[in-house]
């Protein structure tokens, strides 16, 4: 059931990038780069923007729910995809946990699981309602979340006047690795635009829809992060770590008010994240359970919504269970590796398109393609371990779900 347009695809991939992107890995970067995480989000910007483009022409092509799982299917081979699936269901699903752990932090750090578990309940029931509904709340939650940003910029932007000497070095060649490791941390605050491939048969007009929706997802979400840090850096003497970056600086320059609106802007924009992930998720799993990956009973879609119902319930028994461990770094251990395989193997089918097929040239995907795969080399080294482990988890889950005989046939 195609129900999204233009603006609400945007905001749906909005609201999947700046919650993490602006709230957890801004203070990441910081930590690691200093000033150089400016130039770090350029560089992975750019390198979101050209698998962007691949993700779009791709989604345009073949407009069905499951993103790089099923473009590996048709473009690659069934192996490729499956490994695109799977990685996306890992990394996404610890994304979503500590996205609701986040929140909870935020509302009440007593009380932080009940919290948590009650936002992932009810957010998988909102999705269960439908998409239309579930657009809308995503389309006020962000817009309340941009504009708070808007007001934080505006107040703090004083200080890059005053106080430019806080944005130097932009690049020390010393530091190199720094700032590759900052912008591979910063490319997964990016991918949030993928939400809309994953959505692809509920866009109108997606050869049309998609991939205008992702370039703009990309440069509204490139040029606020640009601004946020810059005030950022520009009034802190001292970079301060992860989720309360934003809070600390506005309560330096606006005071208690500001800062306030930071952290309720945080709370909420988690929220978006979480609603966005289990959207996503679950469309990746009603397209694994349409090849026989995961149970048959996954790629049911209820006739009136056009919800898959189980592969919703699924996913949210999944991220309630990752709640469960309590461990935010979860995101963190899972996505910087995982995502890159994912997005590697994107430009990859991009790269198998015919000429007819394809929208943009094919040195995008190639650029995307070693980009991809030259970043994961400056993740941790117990991340790529991590990585390589589930992928192995997965070929086994495979391999003896499929002996079962319990899943229907390969598409």
């Amino acid at each position: 059931m195609r129900v999204i347009g233009l603006p609400g695809a945007v905001m749906l991939g909005l609201g999947s990038i700046i919650g993490t992107g602006v709230f957890v890995s801004l203070g990441m970067g910081a930590v690691i780069a200093g000033p150089m995480v400016l130039p770090a989000i350029a560089l992975a910007g750019l390198v979101a923007m050209a698998n962007g483009l691949s993700s779009a022409q791709l989604a345009a092509n073949h407009p069905v729910s499951g993103g790089t799982y099923e473009y590996g299917h048709r473009w690659l081979n069934p192996t490729l995809g499956f490994v695109a699936g799977w990685m996306f269901l890992c990394a996404k699903s610890a994304s979503a946990a500590t996205a609701a752990l986040g929140f909870a932090w935020y509302v009440h750090p007593k009380f932080t699981l009940p919290v948590a578990l009650a936002l992932v309940a009810g957010i998988t029931l909102l999705t269960l309602t439908g998409l239309k509904r579930s657009n809308a709340v995503n389309t006020v939650i962000i817009s309340s979340v941009l504009l708070g940003l808007g007001a934080f910029v505006f107040m703090g932007s004083p200080a890059l006047a005053t106080h430019p000497e806080q944005l130097q070095p932009l690049f020390d060649p010393t530091r190199l690795p720094n700032f590759l490791q900052a912008a591979a941390l910063m490319f997964v605050a990016f991918t949030g635009y993928g939400r809309v491939a994953t959505l692809g048969e509920e866009v109108l007009e997606p050869r049309r829809t998609i991939p205008r929706a992702i370039i703009t997802t990309l440069a509204v979400s490139l040029l606020l992060y640009l601004a946020v840090t810059a005030v950022v850096l520009a009034n802190s003497e001292t970079a301060s770590d992860s989720i309360v970056i934003l809070a600390d600086t506005a309560h330096q320059f606006g005071g208690s008010t500001l800062a306030w609106a930071m952290t309720a802007g945080a709370a909420i924009a988690l929220v978006s994240v979480l609603l966005n992930l289990v959207l996503g998720l679950s469309r990746v799993v009603l397209a694994m359970g349409r090849r026989g990956d995961l149970p048959v009973a996954t790629a049911q879609v209820h006739e009136n919504s056009g919800v898959p119902g189980i592969a919703t319930v699924v996913v949210g028994v999944f991220v309630a269970g990752l709640v469960c461990l309590g461990d935010p770094s979860l995101t963190w251990t899972f996505s910087a590796f995982t995502v890159l395989v994912y997005y590697a193997l994107t430009n990859l089918c991009a790269i198998r398109l015919k000429p007819d097929e394809r929208l943009y040239p094919s040195w995008i995907a190639w650029a995307g393609l070693i980009a991809c795969l030259s970043l994961a080399f400056f993740v941790d080294w117990h991340v790529i371990l991590t990585g390589l482990g589930l992928i192995a988890g997965g070929f086994i889950w495979k391999i003896g779900f499929r002996k079962t005989g319990t899943t229907g046939p390969s598409q």
